[in-house]
C-alpha cells in the first residue's frame, strides 16, 4: 500500500469520526426535538451508542496502524457502514419534518461513512491483490 493511500484511509477515518461526533452531539442536545424519536432514546443513550460505534472506528484505526492492515480496513469499512444508520431518522419522519441542522448532521455522517466504506474497500482490495502478486487496482 502506498503512503498516499495510508494517509487517505486515515484522513477519511478522521472525517468520519468528526461527522459522527457532529451528528451524535446534535442528537444528544436536541433529543426531544427530533420528530417521532422514541422516548427511550435519551441524551445518555445517544452518547452510549456513539461511544460503542466510535470504539469500532478506533479499533479499525489501531489495527490498521499496527500493521494488521486487512483486519483494520475491514473494521473501518464496518465503521463507515455504521454511518448510514442515521438514515433511520427518516423511517420515523420525512426529511421535511427535520430541521436544516438535523438533515445536515444526518447527511454529513452518511456521506462521510460511505466515503470511508468505499476507501477502506478499495484499499482492502489493493492489499489482497498486492499480496497475491497482482498489481493493485490497475487495469490489465
Amino acid at each position: 500500500m502506498t503512503r498516499r493511500m495510508e494517509v487517505l484511509v486515515l484522513l477519511v477515518a478522521v472525517a468520519c469520526g468528526v461527522a459522527s461526533l457532529t451528528h451524535f452531539a446534535h442528537n444528544a442536545e436536541f433529543c426531544g426535538d427530533y420528530p417521532n424519536l422514541p422516548a427511550w432514546i435519551t441524551r445518555g443513550s445517544v452518547w452510549l451508542a456513539w461511544t460503542g460505534i466510535t470504539l469500532v472506528g478506533g479499533a479499525g484505526v489501531s489495527l490498521f496502524r499496527a500493521g494488521w492492515r486487512k483486519a483494520g480496513l475491514g473494521v473501518l469499512a464496518v465503521y463507515g457502514a455504521l454511518g448510514c444508520a442515521g438514515l433511520g431518522h427518516y423511517s420515523l419522519a420525512p426529511m421535511a419534518r427535520h430541521t436544516a441542522m438535523m438533515n445536515f448532521a444526518i447527511w454529513f455522517e452518511v456521506v462521510a461513512g460511505l466515503a470511508l466504506f468505499a476507501v477502506a474497500l478499495v484499499a482492502l482490495v489493493g492489499e489482497v491483490r498486492n499480496r497475491s502478486g497482482e498489481t493493485p487496482l490497475r487495469p490489465a
